[in-house]
């Protein structure tokens, strides 16, 4: 079922944004006054096609839905050269430079417009998001020694107002990419307002592609620590008498304000017997619970749900602010893509972040699972970088024809076609390397074991 599940939530987020993307160039092709003879939704063998309108365009789908084509008249082209003289009037090269730019961007504008008007409808419709506010955090951390205090909220960084984590995180991670230094605003809980601000420096090597904001010492705020089911009455949990819905107050005396407390203190028990001081129905309860140790993943637990979560904010807009808003995350996650791409080019990123179709294949099942918002919010993401990754200067895509375009407006002639010919077949290699190495990527990281939980955040017993 979860196979099933991914596989259909894959189809239905790639499927519309390729619809959409290939929507775009049809429109502004009619539009320019160009015959387009088919409309494809995937390559290769055609599965499904029917015939409509006045030009009896060709809609069909094709047996690979990883893309998809529009084909129009063009006399470069045998199979579609324009034969009558009312058809060489609509042959795509007979148009004008500009026409042809307007054609060929028309389709990573349609993702761009799709994300904006799916981000914006996420924001009218109101998103529960994590908020600002920190958990406390160890005095040996960059943003401690900056001033910033566990409770307190962040509402600002660089003097950009931020009210989610998901902002917080953004907004941080552009002024580590720029190598400048990052000021937070804070706002205590009684209202007074103070700055924290880390230099350059204290930035310096941290990774921009796992938790930076972790790697600072920023996390989120966490509710108290409940237990929610216990799996197994004959567990840790389960023999020290816990119940659901016990509050949990203190370990050996150690306060517990939150799940990741609780989870460091097991985790440094191995095995050694805890005093658990509860709360249960208005009385204070001592428990003694003693933790077992898993060999094979070397971690601890008490087999119980602990139910800590973070503190939500909802997001909600009015229609002109909610578009607004969705057009400046659009951009925002458009720069940020084209950094990323940049810095892998350099080599300042690792090429381990290129990802492809099977990583969007198990986001989109980890999304729909999650929900409907969540789920919206990955189209457009991935709408979003489908936009991005077809304005990339690359023969055979958007980009490497407004490439060639450009090149006419400035010379005003035409490139020779022997180049463009070459262009193309180095086009096409670059793009089949890259899109072995993204595949190699995404095998590799759903078969590799998973990473080492740090013991501040899971239950785990350090090494002898």
């Amino acid at each position: 079922m979860t196979l099933f599940t991914t596989i259909l939530a894959f189809l239905c987020s790639l499927g519309p944004l390729i619809i959409f993307h290939e929507l775009g160039h049809y429109t502004v092709a009619r539009l320019c006054g160009v015959k387009v003879l088919r409309f494809s939704l995937g390559f290769g063998k055609v599965i499904w096609s029917r015939r409509f309108g006045a030009d009896q365009t060709e809609w069909v789908i094709s047996i690979l839905p990883l893309g998809g084509y529009v084909r129009m008249l063009d006399d470069r082209d045998p199979g579609t050269r324009a034969l009558s003289e009312a058809d060489q009037a609509r042959e795509y090269t007979r148009k004008s430079v500009w026409q042809r730019i307007a054609i060929v961007a028309a389709g990573p504008v349609a993702n761009f417009l799709l994300a904006i008007a799916v981000f914006g409808g996420l924001y009218m419709v109101g998103m529960d998001e994590i908020g600002t506010r920190v958990r406390g955090m160890e005095a040996s951390t960059p943003a401690y020694q900056a001033g910033l205090r566990g409770g307190d909220r962040i509402v600002a960084v660089n003097g950009a107002p931020v009210a989610t984590y998901a902002e917080l995180r953004w907004e941080t991670l552009k002024a580590v990419l720029d190598k400048g230094g990052v000021r937070f605003d804070v706002a205590q809980q009684g209202g007074a307002r103070y700055s924290a601000t880390l230099p350059p420096a204290a930035l310096a090597g941290k990774n921009v592609e796992g938790d930076l904001l972790g790697e600072l010492g920023i996390s989120t705020f966490l509710s108290p620590v409940t237990i929610g089911k216990i799996p197994d009455p004959a567990g840790p949990a389960g023999r020290a008498g816990m119940q659901p819905g016990d509050r949990v107050l203190s370990i050996d005396g150690q306060a517990v304000p939150d799940g990741a407390a609780l989870m460091k203190l097991v985790g440094q028990s191995c095995g050694r017997t805890l005093q658990f001081v509860i709360e249960r129905g208005g009385r204070s309860l001592s428990l003694t619970v003693t933790p077992e140790l898993n060999k094979a993943t070397n971690i601890s637990r008490i087999n119980a749900q602990i139910i800590s979560s973070p503190e939500m904010v909802k997001v909600t807009l009015g229609p002109l602010d909610a578009i607004a808003a969705g057009a400046a995350t659009t951009w925002q996650q458009s720069v940020m893509s084209l950094k990323m791409i940049g810095k892998m080019v350099t080599g300042q990123v690792s090429l381990a972040n290129l990802t492809g179709v099977v990583t969007i294949a198990d986001y989109a099942g980890k999304t729909a699972r999650l929900g409907p918002i969540e789920f919206l919010s990955f189209i457009a993401v991935v709408s979003v970088s489908l936009g991005v990754m077809n304005l990339l200067p690359i023969p055979v895509l958007d980009g490497g024809l407004l490439l060639y375009y450009s090149l006419e407006v400035l010379t005003g002639r035409p490139l020779p076609g022997r180049i463009v010919e070459l262009a193309q077949y180095a086009g096409m290699a670059l793009l089949v390397m890259l899109m072995g190495l993204a595949l190699f990527n995404d095998v590799n990281r759903l078969t590799q074991p998973a990473p080492t939980p740090p013991a501040n955040t899971y239950i785990r017993c350090p090494n002898d």
